[in-house]
């Protein structure tokens, strides 16, 4: 168990988990309404224009094959070119039309030709074409089609709308449907772990014990070395064991929010870090490790729940301790920095970490085989201090020691006093 970056609580990152499958079962629901009402707005629309297409080149191809240009029906003209001159209707055309270069041209190839022309607001469309041995010209004004079509897009840009609000709100119901067995399911996982690890503590803790009798008994009877060395090896696996239990329990029962923590009563920070630091004296001066304690003279108070927190600064100071060698030092810092934040340092001249390495993950493994740690501890730094709306974060090199960085918001905003090291226990080799 070695060191990482900072990241979420257990609950929180389930939280996050739950919101965002709520959210993307959301999304595709409304993505799918959204893309069923365009296609059917995209198909309505194009089948509107194909059939005004047909119904145009119908009254286009009629006009002109049986059309009098004396008297065409509705929006449509008729233009015939006889003897080198251009007859028209009684109704005056369109300023442009006819379009006297397009009948010259059918009237020398023989070809009938078809043109759209856009003008004055409107759409043309124009056949010219041979009838016997004349050329005539129909020209058709499209306005009420394109009107219609206006309306069938302002119609379904409402429709469009509706469905997109409809989507969103069937979107979020399905979603939170969807996803509520998965929030059900964590929420049991967490019972699940709880009762489990509950249930497990008792007989581990006996075994344990009896593992420890049994290896006091053998040194006191002169048990072979080597039946001893495995009767020692079997009191640590079930020693490491009853730790994995109970981090397990701690874990699944950790419950406080982010955010939350401003209900609970104030904790002062600095001195539950001097009691931490007092405790592991006499471990340090035994490891010929340098133990200082930095705080300011005033109290510094943060929300949240003081064993809590005196189990973050006990397993950093552990942690340190266990990855100093003798001569080594270790700097523990409360400081107010501002902004209503607290601030704990941690930092050790010991053998360091890769920054790669992610050590806040749980059941983390640290290099070396005899400082192998399989466990939820620093797992369960991150959730106690991410649920009192803090952060943990880590920095280190191999080789050049770590630094553990935990801030907490303030109960209040005390005035910070001077802060000055004071050694808390000093080894002979130091």
């Amino acid at each position: 168990m070695r060191r990482g970056s900072s990241g979420l609580s257990w609950l929180a990152a389930e939280r996050i988990v739950v919101a965002r499958a709520r959210r993307r079962v959301g999304l595709l629901v409304g993505l799918a309404v959204t893309v069923l009402v365009t296609a059917v707005g995209v198909l309505s629309y194009g089948m509107l224009i194909r059939g005004q297409e047909r119904q145009i080149k119908r009254e286009l191809a009629y006009t002109a094959s049986r059309g009098d240009p004396s008297g065409p029906p509705g929006c449509t003209w008729l233009f015939l070119l006889h003897d080198g001159g251009i007859a028209g209707g009684a109704v005056p055309a369109p300023p442009g039309f006819p379009l006297a270069a397009a009948m010259t041209t059918t009237a020398r190839t023989g070809v009938a030709s078809e043109t759209t022309i856009e003008r004055d607001g409107t759409v043309y469309f124009v056949l010219t074409e041979t009838r016997g041995e004349d050329v005539v010209q129909a020209i058709f004004d499209a306005r009420y089609q394109l009107a219609d079509r206006r309306h069938l897009l302002a119609a379904l840009a409402v429709a469009e709308l509706l469905g997109l609000v409809v989507a969103v709100a069937s979107g979020s119901v399905v979603g939170r449907l969807a996803v509520a067995p998965l929030a059900d399911s964590l929420a049991r996982q967490r019972r699940f772990i709880a009762d489990v690890s509950h249930e497990l503590r008792t007989p581990i803790a006996q075994v344990h014990t009896r593992a420890q009798l049994l290896a006091r008994r053998a040194g006191a009877a002169g048990v072979p070395a080597e039946y001893q060395s495995e009767l020692n090896r079997l009191t640590g696996t079930t020693r490491r064991l009853g730790e994995v239990v109970n981090d397990l329990l701690l874990s699944a029962r950790l419950a406080v929010a982010p955010g939350e923590g401003a209900a609970a009563d104030p904790v002062d920070l600095a001195a539950v870090a001097e009691a931490a630091v007092l405790a592991e004296n006499d471990r340090a001066g035994e490891q010929g490790v340098l133990l200082t304690l930095s705080r300011p003279d005033v109290p510094v108070p943060v929300s949240g729940v003081e064993s809590a927190l005196r189990r973050v600064i006990s397993e950093l100071l552990t942690n340190a301790l266990t990855h100093t060698p003798a001569g080594g030092r270790i700097d523990v810092t409360v400081r107010l920095p501002g902004h209503g934040v607290a601030e704990l340092i941690v930092a050790d001249t010991g053998n360091g970490f890769d920054p790669a390495d992610r050590i806040f993950d749980r059941f983390h493994s640290g290099a070396g085989p005899d400082k192998r740690h399989t466990g939820l501890g620093l797992a369960l730094l991150r959730e106690v201090v991410t649920g009192h709306g803090g952060t943990i974060d880590a920095r280190s090199h191999p080789g050049r020691g770590a630094r553990f960085a935990v801030r907490l918001p303030v109960r209040t905003s005390p005035r910070p006093a001077a802060s000055t090291p004071t050694p808390a226990s000093v080894s002979g080799d130091a």
